[in-house]
């Protein structure tokens, strides 16, 4: 299922003599032009670029033929970004532009999604040595100069898996960590001695001295690593990459599989894959904004910080909080209700927020989230029974039992948290109890 985005574009995207015209929307002016000049690493950037658009065209689990070809690219303060999904939603890629990446000036600000088609990979794939390459992106369009011949770029819908991918992806990384950083030698090497493409086992990378070693089962310090050959795409950027950095949560001994982060860093360009925790799990139906989109008061917070983002290449939790006279809590929960509509993302490197360009729907959160619906309906019915820290929670034909753990985490006598262990976020009964509970939690 598509997501209703309306964007305007004056033409189509084309890769003319003159260089590549990616068409974008949005900015303070109708179809701005918000950043023109060269890329510095032009071959490094070619190799990105053709990342991102190779995991939006790939399927790993379950393949079938090429997916969605439509990355997202968005202009603000100082940095370009190109962001993609598979076409499971397994596999987040992104190639953040650096200051140092560009030989130009951001102007302005907009998102859009452009149709990265056959003929414009040939034409970056052949992009090498000093050759330039120079951006210009608006009005409405994102122009890439190359020596080479143009095609025409046509814009596609967003998919409505990639809003919920971005809504749960940008929760899910705000709680990784650095865990690893090698030199780009030794992560050759490692990813020379990946599993073949085909292995879906969940596999964990341990720091080893300058390299990582693969073990079977986790402990303190490891990054999960889930199918492995989904990380094929950084092989084309690696010849360019000085460092490889892992990022994921804090794991111990027994952990289930986790998500995690794979970033090359050449300097003048990161380009990273945010990995499932297994290669079946889409990012769309993980669960993890859940908690934050229970508040009472999360809609009209999401309206007020939204009015207050202001395209620095971070978003600053303290100075909105301080901005929008609320606590730190409720505008991360209000950044989570603004990531339903893909308005916020998260940077690890950078270990802040950043914005992008695209309609707000307050009504978005709740149709794309099946649990917060059901969870509101058990409220408004009355259905939940607080006994001290648990509950009971009443439907039509069973009584379930809530609950709360001293570390703030919930459990249920349901089917569907006997089946995932709060792995994919709260249950609707859990998050019910919650939301009689007064302040927004953080559930497991």
């Amino acid at each position: 299922m598509n997501a209703v985005q309306t964007y305007r574009y004056l033409q189509p995207s084309a890769l003319r003599a003159a260089g590549l015209d990616l068409q974008t929307c949005g900015g303070p002016a109708a179809n701005p032009r918000f950043f023109a000049g060269f890329l510095t690493a032009p071959a490094a950037a070619a190799a990105g670029l053709l990342a991102v658009a190779e995991v939006a065209r790939t399927r790993y689990h379950q393949p079938v033929n090429p997916a969605s070809l439509d990355p997202v690219v968005t202009g603000s303060r100082g940095r370009l970004r190109f962001e993609s999904f598979s076409g499971c939603c397994g596999v987040y890629a992104r190639m953040d532009v650096l200051p140092a990446g560009l030989d130009g000036e951001i102007s302005g600000h907009g998102t859009t999604n452009v149709d990265v088609n056959p003929p414009l990979r040939e034409a970056l794939a052949r992009v090498g040595g000093i050759e330039p390459l120079h951006v210009a992106v608006g009005p409405d369009d994102l122009t890439v100069s190359t020596m080479d011949g143009s095609v025409v770029e046509r814009k596609v819908p967003l998919p409505g898996r990639w809003l919920r991918g971005f809504a749960e992806v940008h929760v899910l990384t705000a709680g990784f960590e650095p865990r690893a950083e090698i030199p780009a030698a030794e992560a050759a090497a490692f990813l020379r001695r990946l599993p073949a493409a085909t292995d879906r086992s969940v596999l964990w990378a341990v720091p080893a001295g300058r390299t990582l070693r693969l073990t079977s089962r986790p402990a303190p310090g490891a990054v999960c690593l889930a199918g492995a050959g989904r990380l094929a795409a950084l092989r084309g950027v690696l010849r360019h990459a000085r460092t490889l950095r892992v990022y994921g949560p804090a794991v111990r001994a027994g952990s289930p599989a986790v998500p995690s982060t794979w970033e090359l860093d050449t300097g003048a360009l990161r380009v990273s894959l945010t990995l499932s925790p297994e290669p079946y799990r889409g990012f769309s139906g993980e669960g993890a904004a859940l908690a934050a989109l229970a508040g009472d008061d999360v809609v009209d917070d999401a309206e007020l910080v939204g009015a207050l983002l202001n395209w620095d290449p971070t978003i600053d939790v303290a100075a909105l909080a301080d901005a929008a006279a609320l606590p730190d809590g409720r505008v991360r929960a209000a950044l989570a209700q603004l990531g339903t509509a893909g308005r916020v993302g998260y940077d690890v490197a950078d270990g802040a927020y950043f914005h992008r360009v695209m309609p707000y729907d307050a009504g978005r959160a709740e149709r794309d989230n099946p649990r917060l619906l059901g969870a509101r309906a058990l409220v408004e019915r009355g259905a939940v029974e607080r006994d001290g820290e648990d509950a009971t929670v009443r439907t039509d034909a069973e009584v379930y039992r809530v609950r709360r753990h001293p570390d703030g985490a919930y459990s249920c006598t349901c089917r569907w948290w006997a089946r995932h262990r709060g792995q994919r976020g709260p249950c609707r009964h859990a998050l019910a109890v919650s939301m009689v509970a007064a302040p927004v939690e953080v559930l497991s």
